[in-house]
């Protein structure tokens, strides 16, 4: 049998991911959402959906399982039901579907009725149909859409921790994301 040596740079990789772990399980999981802050570590779960890694959203994405559900925010512009104003091109998932700023800890009554109301399109009602709620890694916003969807009956919610950002990494495809209009009132 062959033994292996981690050597000085091998260990130190290994406890910076220990530590990594050890700082996200740290983090605790609030009782209701987190109203700011939003760049920052987030807990290792959310009660009530499954909290997945990259292979696992992978798997999920490549399957058809779920929805993949972007939540990245983004500013409108101030005209009454104005576009969404993109500084640049933002890569997603293939497949998903941006709903942006729905990840807020308190969102506005228009913004409340947009996340309901495009989610119970896209799922057709359907509270069964898996959804994967990703943002970027260290980011709150997919962490309070989801919990938001599971408060609304959704079954099969899953977070995905390290988003776009963990996607871009593993060197999956993306796609350039379009966001989903907010009707005029």
């Amino acid at each position: 049998m062959r033994r292996r040596w981690l050597g000085a740079a091998g260990l130190a990789f290994l406890l910076a991911g220990l530590a990594g772990n050890a700082a996200a399980d740290a983090v605790p999981v609030p009782d209701g959402y987190r109203m700011g802050d939003y760049r920052s570590p987030t807990p290792a779960s959310l009660p009530g959906a499954e909290t997945v890694d990259t292979a696992q959203a992978r798997a999920l994405v490549e399957s058809g399982a779920v929805l993949p559900v972007n939540v990245m925010k983004l500013d409108r512009s101030t005209l009454p039901g104005g576009p969404w104003l993109l500084p640049k091109p933002f890569p997603q998932i293939p497949g998903s579907v941006w709903l942006p700023s729905v990840g807020f800890g308190s969102l506005t009554p228009e913004m409340e009725g947009y996340f309901r109301s495009n989610l119970d399109r896209l799922t057709a009602g359907d509270r069964g149909r898996g959804l994967l709620f990703y943002c970027l890694a260290d980011c709150w916003a997919s962490w309070n859409a989801a919990k938001r969807a599971v408060e609304m009956g959704y079954r099969r919610v899953h977070w995905y921790r390290d988003g776009a950002d963990g996607w871009a990494e593993a060197g999956l495809p993306t796609e350039e994301g379009k966001p989903v209009p907010v009707a005029a009132p």
